[in-house]
């Protein structure tokens, strides 16, 4: 019997850090539109790393003109970042959220109405 429940718990051990392992593997870029708020909020989320890191935030309007650039800094240990714009003075219509960072891009759409 104790070889059973031990061999359970070894297994059940393997099996939540297959799990940790693959819940960050995936980069995702993301918007949320707080209208009553006058906000747009946009995450950015990538695997944890152990030095701090840079990415690149661009926000490009309805004509494809890139409307702000920012460089983020992710301290180690962090797995995502946010940028905000409020909604008054934005162009309607389908904006792109896109993230550089290093040779991949990750990006996400959302409209103003």
């Amino acid at each position: 019997m104790k070889k059973i429940v031990a061999l359970f718990l070894l297994v059940s051990c393997f099996a939540q850090a297959e799990i940790v392992e693959t819940e960050y593997d995936e980069k995702v870029a993301d918007c949320l539109i707080l209208k009553d708020e006058n906000s747009i909020i946009c995450k950015y989320t990538n695997e944890r790393r152990t030095e701090d890191y840079e990415v690149v935030f661009e926000w490009i309007d309805p004509t494809g003109d890139v409307s702000r650039k920012r460089t983020m800094l992710i301290p180690a240990g962090h797995g995502s970042v946010y940028d905000f714009r409020y909604i008054s003075g934005r162009m309607k219509g389908i904006w792109t959220f896109r993230v550089i960072d290093n040779d991949q891009i990750v990006t996400t759409t959302f409209e103003l109405e």
